[in-house]
């Protein structure tokens, strides 16, 4: 049974951190049984880890090509763990094992998950007559027995899931979006991408860790509404992120709104790049005694995305409160609510040394480095100081109040930028685009290996505005307003149905193509051409 997310990945650190990980070069069951019984406790909400069985470790990294493992040891080992399960650890707990080929050779990959029931204890020894049990917790790379101070506030967190793990009991197993949660494996690079197509959806969501609930009537998880239904806003209110642009300070009277919603991780690319396109730029200063010349944006991207990503992530989700990016000539600030965890001092954060010892979210965290929207791992402030240093910018700001209800991430405008035009978009409106023939637009094509639009040389231009519009997602009323038809027949058939049909553009409610509430949106194709085109 595959993992959701693709192996190679457990072996260069790229999705999954060394802390959660450990290597066993032999099936060595009273140290398996800590590590499981650890990473249940999930102590500091990282999401479980991964246990790899077959493969040595030297100083913390694992050593390729691995030694693996025999079939009939994977096997045994298997029916081992289903024993150890409900008799070596309390309460009773069962990581999925799943097979795997390295480089040849065979391994078992052990996936455990935070425990729902923590906390979790483990027998100190697997000897007939021994009766001694202990907590056990990760810390760095080591799993250690809990003790004092760690032994007490692994007990005060008895039964408490953080709420992106926890069961939605008002939401159905089929308020989950195959089509999303195929579409997320294969941008990960997932092996179960493939048989998630045809598998049962209870048995899909149970593999991603993604229902809760008894086998009869499982229920979905939060953090699969938030992700992998169509309009998360529906089962939280406010998941949504609103972009405002104050022209004339936040003091003036003019401002201008976009809002996005929609599964998490679209709804976060969608507003970073409607904010890059309309209000990042670039300044290029040419200098007399040199030829270089000198590049400064008047907010660098880097530091916008991880403000951004990094109010998303941490968010609290029963809050009926939006992300708010409130943009200046000024400044960018992100808001959300509520602040950081009590664990980080205040002083600490001010001077960006922020460090929290236990995250709001970890099943969000989990699904957002996933899609390489994050690091994790605390990394979000120092990314931040370092982009807006590299750009020359001065120093941002990280505010919170005493009572942590708010957390304020402010990035002041590079001086040396120019100002920031107010964009010509609305919600309805999109910005005018160059004439391209079908001869540059089948040319494009061809060089990107998509297929063309089936459009005649009259339309192309209403073509490309409609592709540019669709960069957020919109309405088939609001689409066909931008190309000016009033016949809405004329529109599929000439705009709308060859342009998914191509697969440029694609809707964001596939399970339902006749809802009211169906938009549409360009696809990686429709966007890879938008940006080839931008730069012919």
């Amino acid at each position: 049974m595959p993992l959701p997310l693709n192996i190679q990945d457990l072996f260069t650190g790229r999705v999954v951190e060394w802390e959660r990980l450990e290597f066993k070069e032999g099936w060595n069951p009273e140290a398996v049984v800590r590590s499981l019984c650890a990473f249940a406790n999930d102590f500091h909400n990282w999401g479980g880890g991964y246990l790899v069985i077959g493969v040595a470790e030297k100083d913390g990294q694992p050593v390729l090509p691995p030694q693996g493992i025999s079939a009939g040891q994977a096997d045994a080992i298997q029916k081992k763990l289903l024993e150890l399960g409900n008799s070596a650890i309390q309460p009773a707990y069962h990581p999925l094992a799943v097979p795997a080929t390295v480089d040849g050779k065979l391994i078992l990959v052990l996936w455990a998950p935070g425990g729902q029931t923590r906390p979790y204890k483990a027998r100190l020894s697997l000897a007939k007559d021994a009766k001694e049990w202990a907590y056990f917790i990760r810390k760095g790379s080591n799993t250690v027995q809990a003790k004092g101070a760690d032994e007490r506030e692994l007990i005060s967190l008895a039964a408490t899931v953080p709420f992106d793990d926890r069961s939605n009991h008002s939401a159905r197993l089929a308020d989950l979006s195959r089509d999303l949660m195929v579409e997320f494996l294969r941008q990960v690079k997932s092996d179960l991408a493939k048989p998630a197509r045809t598998m049962s959806l209870p048995k899909l969501a149970r593999q991603m860790n993604l229902s809760g609930g008894p086998v009869e009537s499982p229920m979905p998880r939060n953090v699969g509404l938030l992700f992998f239904h169509p309009e998360p806003h529906t089962f939280f209110p406010q998941t949504q992120i609103d972009v405002v642009w104050f022209p004339q300070g936040a003091a003036g009277d003019r401002f201008e709104e976009k809002v996005f919603r929609g599964p998490l991780g679209r709804m976060v690319r969608e507003a970073l790049d409607y904010i890059r396109r309309n209000y990042l730029n670039e300044t290029v200063s040419k200098h007399p005694d040199r030829a270089e010349s000198t590049r400064v944006a008047n907010f660098p991207y880097a530091a916008v995305e991880e403000a951004l990503v990094n109010a998303v992530y941490h968010r609290s989700y029963e809050e009926r409160e939006p992300v708010e990016v409130r943009i200046s000539p000024e400044e960018l600030a992100v808001l959300s609510f509520p602040g950081p965890d009590r664990s980080i001092a205040l002083a600490d954060l001010r001077r960006g040394k922020a460090v929290t010892r236990r995250y709001r979210n970890r099943r969000i965290g989990e699904f957002l480095k996933e899609l390489d929207l994050t690091e994790g791992r605390a990394t979000g402030i120092p990314k931040i100081l370092r982009a807006m240093r590299t750009n020359g910018s001065p120093k941002p700001k990280f505010e919170t109040d005493e009572d942590r209800t708010t957390f304020l991430i402010r990035l002041p405008v590079h001086r040396a930028a120019r100002a920031i035009s107010t964009p010509q978009v609305t919600p309805q409106v999109t910005p005018q685009v160059n004439d391209w023939d079908i001869n540059h637009l089948e040319t494009l094509a061809t060089a990107l290996d998509v297929p063309a639009p089936q459009v005649t040389v009259q339309v192309t231009t209403q073509v490309g505005k409609l592709l540019l519009a669709a960069s957020t997602a919109l309405s088939r009323g609001e689409l066909q307003q931008v190309v000016g038809l009033a016949d809405r027949k004329h529109f599929r058939e000439s705009f709308l149905n060859p342009l998914l049909q191509a697969g440029w553009l694609e809707p964001t409610i596939p399970d339902k193509p006749n809802s009211r509430l169906q938009k549409y949106r360009l696809t990686t194709k429709g966007r890879a051409w938008l940006e080839q085109a931008g730069r012919a």
